[in-house]
């Protein structure tokens, strides 16, 4: 869009203020069929997505959701890797050598004596399996913890993505509210710029009336140019959650509802929060592993026991003697094995598992305070999201009455035009501020699920049913 006006130094256009209100008029009534069908464009809902639609794009495209799926996987492998450590496990070798050996005795005729060169060739199974290794177990045992702690980190990511669409869903909405807000607000702001323009030239105001409504139009013209680079910043941010340019998007509609909380007791959403909550889920698997760790490494000073099997079967063509071999050796048999000495070592880890043990209990006992606040913040935020959206619809009533009024009281004489001009920012504030304030209740509702672990894909089909 291509500006028709030139800028003197100072800033101002043209440069004598009576002239400059002549040129932009003329200029910004030509620019307003285009904010027209720019709105209209992004208020359409012509083929618009929602928040699932949104949300459904996210979870086949967002990387970081992607990445921790993948760490999901990855972290699923710790319970057979557990596992094999208290099964059998069996090694096969095999060698083939070549011999050349020169022999002489002394003392004694009767062997012979001179080089010889020959072949042996073998192979060997053996298998362990661990009769008592109690590192093993508690290895093991561990290892279920660490898959538990995966899970709750995915579930995390999941309702991580979930908020996140949201954030984005909602941060486009209010972007767009705020463009089509300036641009309404530019039109009334013209027309009373139109008004006192006209009054000025019948000798029934004084300029002052003009310049006013000049200024104000100046104003929002600079908040209408930010508004619009904020909207481009945030489908920016919506793109890279989708990997796709985003479509237009359903708005709130009639079928906005405030709910209260149910249960409606603050209390009681911590208490689910403790239960359910997938970081104090995580915090207390570590802490569990913690405790395990230390009696692992305890278990460095304990003996092992393992059954140990063999079969090896060995074939050679020639030997020292100058005859071949063959050979079939087949063992079974149990190993002790019993630390005496590792240089303090063992002693010394097992002191470091009793410190990270104490580190992990005062992180869990942490986790729970935290979960509790949240859930509080949480719980909070949507009741007095509800007071704040019902305060700020009666307030938007109240505006739009004062902006009647006051026209009424310009026609009479008894306002001024930039009495006016207030009650339209007043009214155009308000309406901004109930916007953004109805956006926030959803979101503090989706964070409210969140911290009980209870937020989900359904939670916003609950949501979406209020878009149209």
């Amino acid at each position: 869009m291509s500006r028709d006006v030139s800028f003197c130094r100072n800033g101002t256009i043209g440069g004598n203020p009576v002239n400059r209100i002549l040129n932009t008029e003329s200029f910004y009534m030509k620019m307003t069929p285009h904010v027209l069908l720019f709105a209209l464009v992004l208020s359409g809902t012509t083929h618009a997505a929602d928040l699932l639609d949104v949300f459904r794009s996210a979870l086949t495209n967002d990387p970081v959701f992607a990445a921790a799926r993948a760490a999901e996987q990855a972290g699923q492998e710790k319970l057979p890797q557990g596992r094999a450590l208290i099964m059998p496990s069996v090694n096969l070798n095999a060698n083939s050598t070549f011999n050349d050996q020169t022999t002489q005795y002394r003392g004694a005729t009767f062997f012979p004596s001179g080089n010889h060169r020959y072949n042996s060739n073998g192979y060997g199974v053996t298998l362990v399996q661990p009769l008592f290794r109690q590192q093993n177990w508690l290895m093991y045992s561990e290892a279920k913890l660490q898959v538990a702690q995966t899970e709750a980190q995915f579930r995390i990511a999941e309702q991580d993505l979930v908020l996140r669409t949201a954030q984005a869903y909602f941060d486009v909405l209010i972007a767009q509210d705020s463009v089509q807000l300036a641009g309404s607000q530019k039109r009334a702001i013209l027309e009373q710029l139109a008004q006192a323009k006209r009054n000025f030239e019948v000798g029934s105001a004084t300029i002052t009336d003009t310049l006013e409504a000049q200024a104000r139009h100046d104003l929002i013209r600079a908040q209408e140019i930010t508004a619009q680079n904020n909207l481009e910043i945030k489908r920016s941010a919506l793109q890279q959650l989708i990997n796709e340019q985003p479509k237009a998007l359903k708005p709130l509609g009639k079928q906005f509802k405030l709910d209260t909380p149910q249960p409606a007791d603050m209390e009681k959403w911590v208490n689910e929060a403790q239960l359910n909550n997938p970081q104090l889920a995580i915090a207390q698997a570590g802490a569990d592993l913690a405790e395990k760790e230390v009696k692992r490494n305890f278990g460095g000073h304990l003996p092992t026991v393992d059954l140990v099997a063999n079969y090896s079967k060995n074939y050679a063509n020639g030997s020292n003697f100058g005859v071949g071999s063959d050979s079939t050796n087949k063992s079974v048999g149990v190993q002790l094995n019993l630390p005496l000495f590792q240089g303090g070592a063992t002693h010394s880890r097992w002191r470091e598992a009793q410190a990270n043990s104490e580190r992990a209990k005062q992180e869990l006992e942490n986790a729970r305070r935290s979960v509790a606040q949240q859930t509080r913040e949480a719980y909070l935020g949507v009741v007095s999201g509800i007071a704040q959206v019902m305060a700020l619809q009666q307030a938007l009533v109240s505006s739009e009455s004062v902006l009647e009024a006051s026209k009424l009281g310009q026609e009479v004489g008894v306002r001024t035009n930039l009495d006016v001009l207030n009650a339209q920012q007043q009214l155009y504030s308000t309406r901004r501020d109930l916007y953004q304030a109805e956006y926030s209740y959803l979101l503090s509702q989706l964070r409210l699920k969140a911290a009980v672990g209870a937020l989900d894909e359904a939670e916003l089909v609950k949501i979406n049913l209020a878009l149209h």
